[in-house]
């Protein structure tokens, strides 16, 4: 995190990882993504109108449910560590007694409480001093952005890209994923900076993995993403892919209720140099498992058996619980030789930081 300039309506809400009020201890904010989000930033809960505006939004949880919309407290005074605790799931406050996310957003030098509401893809929608009513006129306008009906959903940027894995070929797969020892899936994170470790957690993940580790196998994976796949991502994204890497089969079962919530690919050093993701299905016949993308709304992607969603990594995205039959994947990742450097760099580091 770094000082920024103030912030106006249109420009991207920065992103940051701060400690706050969650169970974990601190907060991505990318993560926020897919939600109208109110921030209130102040020095501290002792300040002038800050705690009558506190109040307000409690009595506004109906609005803040943490499902559409949320709210993030930014305070700079340690001793809200103690005042600022336990809150309805919708309201949050980061500890922001460093200043970091104060002079990320360009307000470290105002002394008066600000307010901010950012739209679900993370862009400024309004910037607003504090004063008399501001903080009923901010839940106001965060009602105003949640419609009523689902509205026409932004055109998000993915290909659906049918027919790169012919049925046989996706028979064959899934019939080695059934002959291995499948695994729950974990996740990547960071508790300490630049140090990534896989985590389960089966509130937010249910999947079972199996590495494609046969060289025939993984040879005419490659070969059918090179032909098919890879052209594609040119066409569309001016990219060109030359790497490839975690080639794994993957299930979603109904039987456990599979399913991923909202992540992005890249956010941890050991996953940095991921560009683009390719999800291939192997089978149909099942219900649910579609992929959605929260920050643009509107009904998720399932692509036929034998053919693949692709999107970049830095997209917020989830797939939806299996909740009939069982969903089979090929899910690598794709990138080019200038984030290989930065894998090989990271993957250093982390061999550093582990011998140290």
């Amino acid at each position: 995190m770094s000082s920024a300039r103030a912030l106006l309506v249109g420009d991207p809400a920065p992103w940051f990882v701060q400690r706050c009020t969650t169970p974990f201890g601190t907060y991505s904010f990318d993560m926020a993504a897919g939600r109208s989000v109110l921030l209130y930033f102040f020095r501290s809960s002792t300040q002038a109108g800050v705690g009558a505006a506190l109040a307000h939004l409690r009595a506004a949880g109906a609005v803040l449910d943490g499902v559409r919309s949320h709210f993030f407290g930014v305070s700079t005074d340690p001793e809200d560590e103690a005042r600022l605790g336990e809150m309805p799931p919708g309201m949050r406050f980061f500890r922001d007694a460093d200043r970091a996310v104060t002079t990320l957003y360009g307000l470290a030098e105002q002394e008066a409480p600000y307010w901010m509401v950012v739209d679900p893809m993370l862009r400024i929608a309004a910037v607003q001093p504090d004063g008399p009513g501001v903080a009923e006129r901010m839940v106001g306008l965060l009602c105003r952005m949640r419609p009523i009906a689902p509205a026409a959903p932004v055109p998000v940027p993915a290909l659906m890209l049918a027919d790169v894995f012919e049925p046989a070929f996706c028979r064959q797969l899934m019939a080695y994923y059934h002959a291995q020892e499948s695994v729950p899936s974990g996740m990547l994170t960071e508790q300490v900076p630049g140090r990534s470790v896989a985590v389960a957690d089966p509130g937010f993940k249910r999947r079972r993995d199996c590495r494609l580790r046969d060289r025939g196998l993984v040879g005419q994976v490659q070969a059918r993403i090179i032909r098919r796949v890879v052209p594609e991502i040119h066409k569309a994204f001016q990219f060109q892919a030359t790497q490839m890497d975690r080639l794994i089969l993957a299930c979603y079962d109904s039987g456990e209720q599979g399913c991923f919530g909202p992540h992005r690919d890249n956010t941890v050093a050991a996953a940095a140099h991921r560009r683009f993701a390719v999800s291939i299905n192997l089978n149909d016949g099942f219900e649910g498992g579609a992929v959605s993308f929260p920050e643009f709304g509107g009904p998720g992607f399932c692509p036929p058996a034998g053919g693949a969603l692709v999107f970049s990594c830095g997209l917020l995205h989830a797939v939806t619980p299996v909740t009939r039959g069982r969903r089979h994947a090929c899910l690598p990742f794709v990138f080019d030789d200038a984030a290989a450097a930065i894998k090989q760099a990271n993957r250093a580091a982390m061999g550093r930081t582990e011998t140290a």
